[in-house]
C-alpha cells in the first residue's frame, strides 16, 4: 500500500508555532520543482503568495477547487488536498496537516496524500505529533523529525468577553454564534473582525488586515483559524467546546483544541488560551494540562477510501468505493458527500441504463466531485451533479453555457444582508469550480474570470457588510485613541465646523462650542467629548489668541427685544452683558465655553472684550 521508491521521505511533526509549513516553503524552493497540498483554499493562497514572491508568478501556480492559476512554466504547485495533482512528476512533495486523516468528511484524501504522493528526491509529511504511531506503521521508510514550539502557550482560564485582552481571538462553532459575539464586542470595544471557513479569499484577508492594522482589537472566528493561518493573536478564547460534526453535537477533542489554542502567539511571542462564559463547563486540569505541555492522545487510526477505482460498470464502481481497507491501521472512511450523491444517483432509471458504459460511469463519478458548497444535502446536490452529467455524457460533452450564463446572471446582485451575500458567494463558489475545468465547458478562460469577478464583487460587498453590521470604527477609534497619552491622531475642522478625527466626525466647533454628533450613541457621549477636549486644545488655543488679537470689525453686540445683549464674534455668542457697578460699566459674562479655557487665555479675552464694550460706549453713548 505505502510507496518506498521516494529516497527520502521525512515526516515533520509537532504542536502549532513550531514553523512546519515555513520549513515545507523552504525546502520547496530549494527544489526545482515540488508541491504542497494543505487543507484549506485560504491556507494555499496564503502559501501561493509567499512561494510567488520568492520565485516569481511565471513558476508558481496554484490549484484550488474554485482557482486554477497555472502559468506555463509553473515548477511549483500549492494547492488543496483534493485539488493536489499527485500525479505529476515533481522533485518535492508537502503534505500539510497530515492528521486530518482522522477526519471523517475528508480523512480519506489525507490518507491518500500520505500513502502515495511522493516528490522525485524529497517527500515531507507535516503534522501533529499523535501521529508518529501511524507514520511507523503506515509509512516506515519515513524519518520522524519532532518541533519543538517557539513560544511558551499557558492556560489563561475564562474570563467574561468585556475582560479579554486585546489582540484576542474568540472561537465559535456556529455563524449565530460568531455574528452575536461579534455584535456583542461591537457594542464595548468598537468591533471585531469576523473570519469563517466560508468566506472567500478576499473577504477573509480585508477582515484580517483590519485586525492586523489595529482597526479592531478583536477577531472572532470558526475553527478555521485553527489550520495554520497566520495572525497577530496573542490570546484565544473559546465560546464553546462543543461543536456539530456534520452528525452529532460532540466536545471538541485534546488535539482539536490544542490545534486552536495554538493559534496564540507567534514564532517566540507567547500567547495563552481560556474561555469565555460557558454554560456547559470549561476545560478540564488533563485538557489543560495536555495543551500547555503538548500531549495528545495518539491517533488510532486513519480513514482510507479506495483512491484507485474501476469505472467498468456503476456496480463495479460502487463496489470498489465500499472496498475495506487491508491495512489494520486503516478503516473505512464514512460516507462523504461525493459518495452520497453517488448513491443516490445510481436509483435514477437513467443513470442505471447506462450503467454499463465505462466513459459514463467515469463522468459521473467525476462530477460527484463538485463539491457542496451551498451545503444544500445530498439529494438536493444530485440534481445539479445529474444535469452536468447529462451534458458530460451527450453532444460534444460540454455543458450547456446558456445554463451557466443565467445562473452567473441570478447571482450578480451585491445588494443583501450578511447571510444573502454569503448564500450568494457559496453559489458562485460551485460555478468557479465548473469554470476552471476546461475539459466541463467550452471558453473556461472566460467564464472563469466571469465568475472570479463576480466572487470579488461580492466578496467585497460582504466585506463591507460585515464591517457595518460588527465595527463602529469610531467607537474603536475613541476607545484606542483614550490610551493614548499624546494626540497622534490627525484632527480637521471643516469649514462648516465639523470636528472630524482620523477621518472620523465626533461634532461640530462653533466658535468656541462643541456639540457630539447628533447621531452618536448616549452612551458614546463621554468618549466624544473627552476625545474632542484632547484634539482640539490646539485649535481653541488658536482661536483664543485670534479672538484676543482680533480688530474690532469680527466682533459685534446683539441686542434683542427682552434678552441681555450679546458680544459675539465672527457671528457666534461668546459673551453677554449683564447689570455692573453703573451704566456705562456693564459687566461681561464670558461663555461657559470660554471660560474652560486657560486662564490667561481666559485673562487675554477679557481684557479685549471690555476694551470692545468701552469702545462701543465711547461711541454710542457719549
Amino acid at each position: 500500500m505505502p510507496l518506498t521508491s521516494s529516497p527520502m521521505v521525512k515526516a515533520v511533526l509537532g504542536p502549532t508555532n513550531t514553523g512546519k509549513t515555513h520549513l515545507a516553503v523552504e525546502r520547496l524552493t530549494a527544489h526545482v520543482s515540488g508541491m504542497i497540498g494543505f487543507p484549506l483554499r485560504l491556507l494555499a493562497r496564503e502559501v501561493y503568495d509567499r512561494v510567488a514572491a520568492i520565485k516569481g508568478p511565471a513558476e508558481v501556480a496554484l490549484v484550488t477547487g474554485e482557482e486554477r492559476i497555472w502559468p506555463p512554466e509553473a515548477r511549483y504547485v500549492l494547492g488543496t488536498m483534493e485539488a493536489l495533482p499527485i500525479e505529476r512528476d515533481v522533485a518535492f512533495v508537502g503534505i500539510d496537516e497530515a492528521q486530518l486523516g482522522a477526519d471523517p468528511e475528508r480523512g480519506h484524501v489525507f490518507t491518500d496524500r500520505m500513502l502515495r504522493a511522493r516528490g522525485r528526491d524529497e517527500t515531507m509529511i507535516l503534522g501533529s505529533a499523535s501521529l508518529t504511531p501511524l507514520i511507523r506503521e503506515l509509512v516506515p521508510e519515513a524519518e520522524i523529525v519532532g518541533r519543538p514550539r517557539f513560544s511558551t502557550l499557558s492556560y489563561a482560564g475564562a474570563m467574561k468577553l468585556s475582560r479579554l485582552p486585546k489582540r484576542s481571538a474568540i472561537v465559535a462553532f456556529s455563524a449565530e454564534e460568531v455574528y452575536a459575539i461579534a455584535e456583542m464586542l461591537r457594542r464595548f470595544a468598537g468591533g471585531a473582525a469576523v473570519v469563517m471557513g466560508a468566506l472567500s479569499p478576499r473577504t477573509r484577508n480585508a477582515q484580517v488586515a483590519m485586525f492586523e492594522a489595529g482597526e479592531v482589537d478583536y477577531l472572532v472566528a470558526t475553527d478555521a483559524i485553527g489550520m495554520g493561518l497566520n495572525l497577530d493573536v496573542r490570546h484565544v478564547a473559546f465560546a464553546s467546546l462543543q461543536k456539530f460534526d456534520g452528525r452529532r453535537l460532540r466536545r471538541l477533542t485534546i488535539a482539536e483544541m490544542a490545534q486552536i489554542a495554538g493559534r496564540a502567539g507567534r514564532h517566540q511571542q507567547d500567547g495563552n488560551f481560556g474561555t469565555i462564559g460557558l454554560p456547559q463547563g470549561g476545560m478540564t486540569p488533563e485538557e489543560i494540562a495536555a495543551i500547555e505541555g503538548h500531549h495528545f492522545p495518539p491517533l488510532s487510526s486513519l480513514f482510507w477510501r479506495n483512491p484507485q477505482p474501476r469505472f467498468d460498470t456503476l456496480d463495479g464502481l460502487l463496489a470498489d468505493l465500499a472496498q475495506p481497507p487491508a491495512h489494520p491501521a486503516l478503516r473505512a472512511a464514512p460516507e462523504a458527500v461525493d459518495l452520497a450523491v453517488l448513491r443516490h444517483l445510481a436509483g435514477d432509471i437513467e443513470v442505471a441504463a447506462r450503467g454499463g458504459e465505462p466513459q459514463a460511469v467515469e463522468r459521473l463519478w467525476d462530477v460527484c466531485g463538485l463539491p457542496d458548497f451551498e451545503q444544500l444535502g445530498a439529494e438536493h446536490h444530485s440534481r445539479t451533479v445529474l444535469r452536468l452529467w447529462q451534458w458530460r455524457t451527450s453532444g460534444d460533452g460540454m455543458i450547456d453555457p446558456d445554463w451557466f450564463a443565467r445562473r452567473l446572471a441570478r447571482l450578480d446582485d451585491a445588494e443583501g444582508d450578511i447571510d444573502q451575500l454569503a448564500s450568494r458567494i457559496a453559489a458562485v463558489r460551485t460555478l468557479c469550480f465548473i469554470a476552471q475545468r476546461g475539459d466541463w465547458i467550452a471558453d473556461a478562460a472566460g467564464w472563469t474570470a466571469q465568475t472570479q469577478a463576480l466572487e470579488s464583487r461580492l466578496s467585497d460587498a460582504l466585506h463591507a457588510a460585515l464591517t457595518q453590521r460588527f465595527v463602529d470604527r469610531r467607537l474603536a477609534l475613541l476607545i484606542r485613541d483614550a490610551g493614548q497619552r499624546h494626540a497622534a491622531l490627525p484632527v480637521a475642522v471643516g469649514a462648516d465646523g465639523t470636528v472630524a478625527v482620523d477621518g472620523e466626525a465626533l461634532g461640530t466647533l462653533n466658535g468656541f462650542s462643541f456639540k457630539v454628533d447628533p447621531v452618536a450613541r448616549a452612551s458614546d457621549h463621554r468618549l466624544l467629548l473627552a476625545a474632542a477636549d484632547k484634539h482640539l486644545r490646539g485649535e481653541l488655543a488658536r482661536r483664543a489668541a485670534a479672538l484676543a488679537e482680533s480688530d474690532g470689525g469680527a466682533l459685534a453686540l446683539v441686542g434683542e427685544a427682552g434678552a441681555p445683549p450679546r458680544l459675539a464674534w465672527h457671528g457666534q455668542t461668546i459673551a453677554t452683558l449683564a447689570r455692573g457697578t453703573t451704566l456705562v460699566q456693564p459687566a461681561i459674562l464670558l461663555d461657559a465655553a470660554l471660560r474652560r479655557l486657560d486662564p490667561p487665555q481666559v485673562q487675554a479675552i477679557a481684557e479685549r472684550l471690555q476694551r470692545f464694550v468701552a469702545e462701543q460706549l465711547a461711541r454710542h453713548a457719549a
